[in-house]
């Protein structure tokens, strides 16, 4: 397994053997993550952050796994105060934050900009967020968190929850939970549900997962739910948006016929689908599940800089 210098675009450039691997290396940093070991192996790396998306736990636990490894950053988070507004293109936003650092994390709103930032950098170009695209950092804490909470991805029942069609990173998890061997449930309405090329991936996987419209008929039988906003953003009429959201949120009636050791997940921010009240049960792992990210992105960087193996 080579990762000197590769880029990270979406979760399926990368082997069942790989994605392990990288957990693996995130389960070292978990006390260097915590502050309870220093270490000083990306000291003299420059890692530059470009966010034109909001985003507050991608791109800080980026910066934290930066600084914690000894590290340094240059950031920009929004279009405003660059030359893209005078009309630059993002390929030669791209060249210039090449010039200037030795790995960059891209979020943009437009599908698929990752891939064209890592056609114009010739350092490791990581996708952090591209529209309705894919979300592979996301994924990979996420992973780590289920292999945290059980030992284990292989076999489990993950319920996957809310906006399914727009929502990236399910379009990311879909496919590595498939491919390390996890039972998918979709819970969504139709109009909301798993696009057909997420499908297809799915299938070209030999997966076909169970698609349900009611979350309480689901709760029993998973291992775990993980939760997604449903986009207000995304409808015209907000007479159906209340509807549907109000189908898919989670109180702690509804964790009456849990299991016992489920989880529930979240990539946040919530809205209204996890009740506050949900927070001070042991279902309760998005928070774990945050912090989870600084050790799995510190695990990516040193991978892909080339000081770990």
């Amino acid at each position: 397994m080579t990762f000197n210098g590769r880029d990270l675009i979406s979760i399926r450039d990368f082997s069942k053997e790989e994605i392990y691997h990288i957990l693996d290396i995130a389960q070292g940093m978990v006390p260097i993550a915590k502050g309870e070991k220093r270490s000083d192996i990306l000291k003299d790396h420059i890692l530059a952050t470009f966010f034109f998306e909001p985003s507050t736990r991608t791109r800080l636990s980026f910066e934290s796994a930066m600084h914690r490894l000894c590290g340094n950053v240059i950031n920009i988070s929004g279009v405003e105060g660059t030359s893209l507004v005078k009309g630059e293109s993002l390929a030669d936003t791209i060249r210039m934050a090449d010039a200037y650092s030795d790995v960059i994390v891209l979020r943009h709103p437009h599908e698929g900009a990752g891939r064209l930032a890592a056609l114009h950098a010739d350092k490791p170009v990581i996708n952090g967020g591209d529209g309705a695209g894919q979300h592979p950092t996301q994924t990979l804490l996420d992973l780590f968190t289920i292999r945290e909470a059980f030992g284990k991805v292989e076999g489990m029942n993950v319920a996957l929850v809310g906006d399914l069609k727009f929502g990236r990173t399910v379009h990311s998890l879909s496919y590595a939970l498939a491919l390390l061997g996890a039972n998918i449930h979709l819970v969504a309405p139709p109009i909301l549900q798993m696009p057909k090329e997420s499908m297809d991936h799915l299938a070209g996987l030999g997966h076909k997962p169970m698609a349900s419209e009611r979350l309480e008929d689901v709760i029993p039988k998973v291992d775990v739910v993980y939760m997604t906003r449903i986009q207000k953003e995304r409808f015209d009429d907000p007479t159906m948006y209340a509807r549907i959201a109000k189908l898919f949120t989670m109180n702690n009636e509804m964790l009456k016929n849990a299991k016992d050791d489920m989880i529930i997940l979240h990539p946040l921010p919530r809205v209204d689908e996890i009740h506050p009240e949900v927070d001070q049960t042991p279902h309760a792992w998005y928070f774990k599940q945050a912090f989870y990210g600084v050790p799995v992105r510190m695990a990516i960087l040193a991978l892909l800089l080339g000081v770990v193996k």
